[in-house]
């Protein structure tokens, strides 16, 4: 279930909290921009974000140049083709996530880094907004040594920046078997786009957007 909450950092009745202006642009990232997870024997890369419900997940990278396609699944845990209520019940120790194909050459994988840093509460280690509970947590996936190295550092610049005042406490982890969703969840905002504007503005995670970042990326 999608559970209400107070959010820790002062919104109350729907769940708020923790997202600033836009990302800082350090050295050490960018100049490695255009390298980002680059495969010489494919053109098209893989990444895989956990950020909540993976419902408000999928349209923000969708829209981005260069993304192939997003999909709403499970990764993270032991419990081979889970379930969504075996997911929900937090006996399998998978993340609700998506897992993107993309263009490195044309869309970065320090671009995906810093809208998926835009679509969450990195200072939440508890769950995203009205969701609550172990599959609700962020973490970056990464699917080789240059991704891991390029989202610590990406990490390592949001705690820096100043923009929050908790510790950051999105998990960086290897990328495992990832599982897609049933059916009814993929694309949800285009198959119950009423709904879904409904539950990201009653989260609290669009209100929290729009307060913690300039230009705000839904």
């Amino acid at each position: 279930m999608r559970n209400r909450m107070v959010c820790p950092g002062g919104y109350s009745g729907t769940a708020v909290q923790a997202e600033s202006k836009s990302m800082p642009d350090p050295e050490d990232i960018t100049d490695e921009c255009h390298n980002a997870n680059i495969n010489n024997d494919r053109t098209d890369n893989l990444a895989t974000f956990a950020g909540g419900c993976f419902w408000c997940m999928v349209a923000p990278f969708e829209r981005q140049h260069g993304v192939k396609q997003v999909i709403s699944g499970y990764t993270g845990g032991y419990k081979a083709s889970p379930t969504y209520q075996e997911v929900l019940g937090g006996s399998t120790g998978h993340f609700e996530a998506v897992q993107i194909t993309f263009d490195p050459a044309i869309c970065p994988y320090t671009e995906l880094l810093d809208l998926f840093w835009q679509q969450i509460d990195p200072t939440d280690p508890g769950g995203q907004f009205y969701d609550r509970g172990e599959s609700y947590r962020t973490v970056i996936f990464y699917h080789d040594e240059n991704q891991k190295r390029l989202a610590e550092a990406s990490k390592k610049a949001l705690a820096e920046s100043g923009k929050f005042d908790k510790p950051i406490t999105t998990l960086i982890l290897p990328a495992s078997a990832f599982y897609p969703a049933e059916e009814y969840h993929q694309d949800y905002h285009k198959k119950n786009p009423v709904h879904y504007e409904q539950y990201r503005i009653g989260s609290g995670r669009d209100t929290f957007i729009r307060c913690h970042w300039e230009k705000p990326y839904k």
